[in-house]
């Protein structure tokens, strides 16, 4: 095919490659920069309409792909039917494509809360289990969960309680499910040490999907948590962020920024830099719908601040407020508010000074 045919479907490209999660390297490195200027300046119809539901009206990154254009097109198929997502993918008359990008928002205002009221009763059947405390595992059943969503709780539970998980939910007779690990473990390879019985199962290190009875789900879990037991290692169990460097407050400036932006698109295999500011202080802190921490960092009381914002991140509130020290584990993004961009801190972690 002649290269000018295929320049089109770059919109889509860089879509598959950032939803796939697959390493931003060597030509996919290429082919999503391309496909980020294609998606930018003129992506097509139904796509341009998803951009719009979902409320981009600035430039995209390949986050903005992963968690705002991902989860819509795959909502349709988690939820209802793929064939909604590729309909409007195909659409080429605006205002059809708009009702069909509505439907798939709808789709997936549908599939988060699933993904949340799953996830709570997921949290209450982990903390009332007897062995909750020693467990290296979790395996978790209720035959009226939402197919759709279990991998994605599986995910949630590991980011809560950090050790490998899979979730069933009952389908067709049988209990099927999705199972998620953490850094470095196997889990492909615990779920086969449980081969006999499972009825099929497949996946890799970190993902995968099985099917077994359901009266074979409690001789399961017992052998699953004993071939993790014996076999993960007690450092696997605790989450770790990689530093890629320590930086001053007075480096984090608007060139700096741009010069690191010229090494996107980031993702997988190229990840966005991850920095540490040592020692320093928070001001104006304040907590967003009781969840999300909102503060600017200084190195004392009178010097320049940067905003900074940590999602999902109360149990840092107080501390902060009291004007303790701490180690800031963060990336540096830019927001764009009403057409002012300025530098932003993303806050990944928070760790405390311990004063003498």
């Amino acid at each position: 095919m002649p290269f000018e045919t295929l320049l089109p479907y770059l919109d889509l490209l860089v879509i598959s490659i950032a939803a796939d999660i697959v390493p931003i390297t060597g030509e996919n490195r290429i082919l999503a920069f391309h496909g980020l200027k294609q998606l930018n300046a003129t992506p097509r119809v139904g796509v341009a309409a998803l951009m719009k539901v979902a409320g981009f009206k600035k430039e995209l990154n390949i986050s903005n792909v992963v968690f705002g254009l991902a989860p819509r097109i795959n909502a349709a198929g988690r939820i209802d039917h793929a064939f909604g997502a590729l309909e409007l993918l195909l659409e080429k008359d605006s205002a059809l494509a708009e009702d069909r990008a509505k439907a798939v928002d709808d789709l997936n205002s549908s599939r988060k809360d699933f993904d949340s009221s799953i996830t709570e009763e997921a949290i209450v059947l982990i903390e009332g289990q007897t062995n909750f405390l020693t467990a290296k595992s979790t395996v978790l059943y209720k035959p009226d969960w939402h197919k759709g969503v279990i991998g994605i709780v599986a995910s949630r539970c590991i980011e809560k309680y950090y050790r490998p998980t899979i979730v069933l939910t009952e389908s067709n007779g049988m209990a099927t499910g999705s199972a998620r690990s953490v850094r470095g473990f196997d889990l492909h390879e615990a779920i086969s040490q449980c081969e006999e019985l499972l009825e099929q199962f497949g996946g890799h290190m970190y993902a995968a999907g099985l099917t077994l009875k359901i009266e074979n789900i409690e001789p399961f879990k017992e052998k699953f948590e004993h071939v993790v037991s014996s076999q993960i290692e007690e450092h696997m169990l605790t989450p770790t962020i990689e530093i890629d460097g320590e930086i001053e407050l007075s480096n984090i400036t608007t060139n700096f920024f741009q010069v690191l932006e010229q090494m996107g698109p980031f993702g997988p295999g190229n990840l966005q830099p991850m920095f540490v500011l040592r020692n320093v202080k928070a001001r104006a802190v304040r907590l967003l719908k009781e969840q999300h921490l909102k503060f600017e960092v200084c190195t004392s009381s009178n010097s320049r601040a940067i905003p900074a914002i940590g999602f999902q991140m109360p149990n840092f509130y107080a501390a902060l407020n009291e004007g303790k020290p701490f180690d800031l584990c963060f990336q540096i993004q830019e927001n764009d508010y009403l057409g002012k961009k300025t530098l932003q801190l993303s806050v990944k972690d928070i760790k405390f000074v311990e004063t003498k």
